[in-house]
């Protein structure tokens, strides 16, 4: 199941705003976590920072898949990210469709193309 979230919740006389998240790959929520990213949003943009796997782990097309759909979930428009893999220093933007293609910057020196037609699922943890 999908769900659409707003990014702002009002509470009294204040509005909290969604600016920080701390997202876990894990099976179980409380159980040991197999990586972890500390994802800042500024405006309409999310940048995932911090992205670190355990055992050499990969940061896989699935994985990008979730990051992408909960990114298009609260209504950003760009994710951008920076790491290291096989010791060559990585960044890539990609902007955030409606219709869920990934379509990067012409600026981009590896193209990501395709379409992400399957929704990783998503659901509220209490």
């Amino acid at each position: 199941m999908t769900q659409t979230h707003s990014r702002y919740i009002q509470v009294g006389d204040w509005f909290f705003e969604v600016k920080a998240v701390r997202a876990l790959k894990v099976d179980e929520f409380g159980k040991p976590y197999r990586a972890i990213a500390n994802c800042n949003i500024n405006g309409n943009k999310m940048y995932v920072d911090g992205l670190l796997n355990k055992d050499e782990d990969e940061f896989s097309k699935q994985d990008f898949k979730s990051f992408y759909n909960f990114a298009q979930s609260i209504g950003l428009d760009e994710v951008s990210y920076h790491r290291f893999q096989q010791g060559e220093s990585i960044h890539k933007e990609v902007r955030i469709s409606a219709k869920k293609t990934v379509a990067s910057k012409p600026s981009e020196s590896k193209s990501l193309e395709g379409n992400i037609t399957e929704q990783a699922p998503m659901r509220l943890v209490k």
